[in-house]
């Protein structure tokens, strides 16, 4: 199935992304190139991607007000699960409080979302494209990423396979910031 849709990320702060790159690129080198390692908000899950004929300039004067009010959000990863009934490898993220607070204000924005195929579950994808054999499989179920760590803004990507996806715009989370 090809996919052309934009999709809402949020990149991985630099630490936490090295090591996920890592485990993409021994696990999964086609998802390794794809996107920068990041948790998917739309897109996959919850909502479906943005029709791509959506104008930037519209995607950003329905987010640029939720991004304003929304300050950084710290999460952790859980423990790695199959994705939903698939063959897909996921660390997930708690899908409640200040993470499903922003997905849903960005659900309702406005903007127009193809229909999900899965509810709302947000996550990090460690193996997507790779049939990986059962010992790898139990391998990449064994990792852990304990660390919190801060989301700090939000992107939109065009996605279309088997190109890479480009990214659109980027969003700082500037909520909860001091005014001058």
């Amino acid at each position: 199935m090809q996919l052309n849709g934009i999709f809402i990320l949020a990149e991985l702060p630099a630490e936490i992304a090295e090591q996920v790159r890592s485990i993409n690129e021994r696990y999964d080198p086609k998802l390794a190139r794809y996107k920068p390692p990041h948790i998917t908000l739309t897109g996959s899950s919850g909502a479906g991607p943005i029709p791509p004929s959506v104008s930037v300039e519209e995607m950003q004067e329905k987010l640029e007000p939720i991004t304003r009010e929304t300050a950084p959000i710290t999460v952790s990863f859980q423990k790695p699960q199959r994705f939903m009934q698939t063959d897909i490898i996921v660390l997930p993220i708690d899908p409640h409080g200040p993470l499903r607070f922003l997905h849903d204000k960005i659900v309702t924005s406005g903007l127009p979302f193809t229909r999900a195929r899965y509810t709302f579950s947000p996550h990090t994808t460690l193996s997507l494209y790779q049939s990986l054999d059962a010992d790898s499989t139990n391998e990449l179920l064994k990792t852990r990423i304990p660390e919190p760590f801060v989301i700090g803004a939000i992107q939109l990507y065009h996605t279309r396979d088997p190109q890479p996806s480009r990214k659109l715009l980027e969003l700082l989370l500037t909520g909860g910031s001091k005014k001058d």
